[in-house]
């Protein structure tokens, strides 16, 4: 028996990596409390994708715990033993707004609970592959000091920088910025990922990503901004842009996508290695241009209003340099470009 740990697995990457290895032929074990509604209300439940991965997947089991109960987590790594091949920790607080509101929670489920996952797996599964899905606000906003030229729907980078070309690669320093209380505690997980790769040798790995978005996305106000557009123009309700007049720039890879790099890395491993992954030149957009997209590709117009207050730490322009993993992962293909991406959340919000 090989069998895939999976937390956040109702989510949007839990679910989809749930799906891919489940496909692979192990028997996948989700993690899963609906903490999400809890941060984000009815927009955010994830219980409508739970019931799908239990209806499709015959070899799926759910456990409705919480990572943070150190007990639960030892238990479940302590009863699959060395038949975990692959753990995929997608399971977070994600938002900048409400881990203000809670620094403790959000500190608790995002780093004490990445730790209670490494130290079980290191314990019972130290030949398992170790993903842990971290993020770009790792970064702090370092980024915003970037040159950037202000255009009529977005902003740009400077045509002569380095990153210009292909994007924020992993050399951006991770300190002296304004990170967000949620970029604290996410980075506190993404360098503990790290560490266990190096001081164990386990086979961990850390993927930061943009805007990770598809059609699974239970996307809310506070989180998972393109799916929350879309759902907004399906159902005629009015979007707040927060700060820099909605020419803010992010990259959008699919879930799919993402996980197809998971497996990548799953079969050729490499200790600590950190990975900026996103939708890179391929596939990003300024707010403003996708909320144009939504209204071309849907026949709806979406009403908003700009706030003049932006988000405590947020990036006016990213786009991730993918370079890094491609190079060590030439097989790797990135399917997805913008438009196909919008298209395929319309089709699932218009069902």
């Amino acid at each position: 028996m090989s069998v895939a740990i999976v937390t956040g697995s109702t989510g949007l990457i839990g679910s989809e990596a749930a799906r891919f290895l489940h496909d692979k032929g192990f028997d996948v074990v989700g993690v899963d409390n609906n903490l999400r509604e809890t941060f984000f209300g009815p927009d955010g439940s994830t219980l409508w994708n739970r019931e799908r991965l239990q209806r499709d997947l015959p070899r799926y089991v759910h456990h409705d715990f919480d990572i943070r109960d150190a007990a639960a987590v030892e238990a479940l790594f302590a009863h699959y033993g060395a038949a975990i091949r692959i753990v995929v920790h997608a399971a977070a607080q994600p938002s900048h707004d409400w881990a203000a509101r809670d620094p403790l929670t959000d500190f608790h489920v995002n780093a004490t609970g990445t730790l209670h996952l490494l130290e079980a797996c290191r314990k019972h599964a130290p030949d398992a592959v170790f993903v842990f899905t971290s993020t770009n606000k790792v970064y702090g906003d370092a980024p915003n000091e970037l040159p950037l030229v202000e255009t009529e729907t977005r902003f740009e980078i400077d045509a002569g920088h380095p990153y210009h070309r292909h994007g924020i690669d992993e050399g951006l320093r991770i300190d002296q910025s304004r990170h967000s209380l949620f970029g604290v505690s996410k980075l506190a997980a993404d360098v503990m990922v790290q560490e266990y790769g190096r001081a164990f040798g386990m086979k961990t790995g850390v993927f930061r990503g943009g805007c990770l978005t598809g059609p699974a996305h239970s996307g809310a106000e506070l989180h998972g901004f393109l799916a929350y557009l879309v759902k907004c123009a399906v159902a005629g309700r009015d979007y707040v842009i927060h700060g820099y007049k909605g020419k803010q720039v992010r990259d959008n890879i699919h879930s799919a996508d993402l996980v197809s790099a998971f497996w990548n890395f799953y079969e050729r491993p490499v200790p600590g290695a950190v990975y900026n992954m996103g939708g890179g030149r391929q596939s990003n957009c300024s707010i403003l241009e996708a909320i144009d997209l939504i209204a071309e590709l849907s026949g709806r117009e979406l009403r908003y209003r700009l706030s003049p207050e932006n988000r405590g730490g947020d990036h006016i322009w990213w786009i991730s340099d993918t370079r890094k993993f491609r190079n060590d992962y030439p097989g790797w293909r990135q399917e997805y470009d913008l438009r196909r991406l919008v298209s395929e959340i319309l089709a699932a919000h218009s069902a």
